[in-house]
C-alpha cells in the first residue's frame, strides 16, 4: 500500500508544471501539438504529454563583425544588434529547430546583403534608412517562426586604414572651402555695404564734413604725439558757399 501510494504521488509531482509570466509551456501529447498553457500552475499527463518552456522576453540578439563590400567597392567590417521576441510559442517551437540560431544566421546574411546593395556614404549618413531595411527584411523572413523584429541597428562601421585617411583629407578640404566661402560672402556683404554708405554720405556735403570730425576725434584718443591729416578742400566748400550766400 505505501508503495502505491508513493507511486501516486510521484506522478502528481511530475503532472504538475508552473510556467512564470514571461513563459508559456508548448504542449505535445503523444508527439502532437496541443498548445501554449501559461502562465501559472497547470497539469500535464505524465509520459504522454510533453512541455517545452518558451521565453517571451525581447531578446538582445548580437550580429557578429560582417566582412562586407560596398556597391563602390570599398571593404567594410560592419556589426549590428538585432531586438526580437517570440509572438506564437508554438510557432517557435514546431517551425524552426532552434529560434535564435535561425535569428541570428538571417541576420547576418541580411547585414551582408543590404550594406553590400549600399555605397559607402550612405551607409555612414544613412544608417536610419539602413536599419528600417534590415528590421523589415529580417521581419518578414522570421514571421512564419512566430518571431517579431522590433529594431535592428548597426553599431559600428569600419573602414580600412587608407579610407580612412582619405576621408579626413576631403573633409579637411570641405572645411577650407566652406571657410574660404564664408569669408567671400562677408567681405562681399561689406563692400556692399560700404558702397551704400558712401552714395548716402556724398548726397550731403555736411555729412562728409561730420564723418571727418568724427575720423579725427577716434585719431585723437590714439596715444599720438603728432598727428598729420590731410584736409581736403571739398570740405570747406559748404562752409565757403554759405558765408558767400
Amino acid at each position: 500500500m505505501p508503495a502505491i501510494i508513493l507511486v501516486i504521488v510521484v506522478i502528481l509531482i511530475s503532472a504538475v508544471r508552473i510556467v512564470a509570466e514571461y513563459e508559456r509551456g508548448v504542449i505535445f501529447r503523444l508527439g502532437r501539438l496541443v498548445g501554449a498553457k501559461g502562465p501559472g500552475l497547470f497539469f500535464i499527463i505524465p509520459v504522454i504529454d510533453r512541455m517545452v518552456k518558451v521565453s517571451l522576453r525581447t531578446v538582445v540578439l548580437d550580429v557578429p563583425v560582417q566582412e562586407v563590400i560596398t556597391k563602390d567597392n570599398v571593404p567594410v567590417s560592419v556589426n549590428a544588434v538585432c531586438y526580437f521576441r517570440v509572438m506564437d510559442p508554438a510557432k517557435s517551437i514546431v517551425e524552426v529547430q532552434n529560434h535564435v540560431m535561425a535569428t541570428s544566421q538571417i541576420s547576418q546574411t541580411t547585414l551582408r546583403s543590404v550594406v553590400g546593395e549600399a555605397e559607402l556614404d550612405e551607409v555612414l549618413s544613412s544608417r536610419e534608412k539602413i536599419n528600417s531595411k534590415l528590421q523589415s527584411i529580417i521581419d518578414k523572413a522570421t514571421d512564419p517562426w512566430g518571431i517579431k523584429v522590433s529594431m535592428v541597428e548597426i553599431k559600428d562601421v569600419q573602414l580600412p586604414e587608407q579610407m580612412q585617411r582619405a576621408i579626413a583629407a576631403q573633409a579637411e578640404a570641405e572645411r577650407d572651402r566652406r571657410a574660404k566661402i564664408i569669408n567671400a560672402e562677408g567681405e562681399y556683404q561689406a563692400a556692399e555695404k560700404l558702397a551704400a554708405a558712401a552714395e548716402i554720405i556724398g548726397k550731403s556735403p555736411v555729412g562728409i564734413q561730420l564723418r571727418f570730425l568724427r575720423t579725427l576725434t577716434e585719431i585723437a584718443t590714439e596715444n599720438n604725439s603728432t598727428t598729420i591729416f590731410p584736409v581736403p578742400i571739398d570740405l570747406f566748400n559748404a562752409f565757403i558757399n554759405k558765408m558767400k550766400s
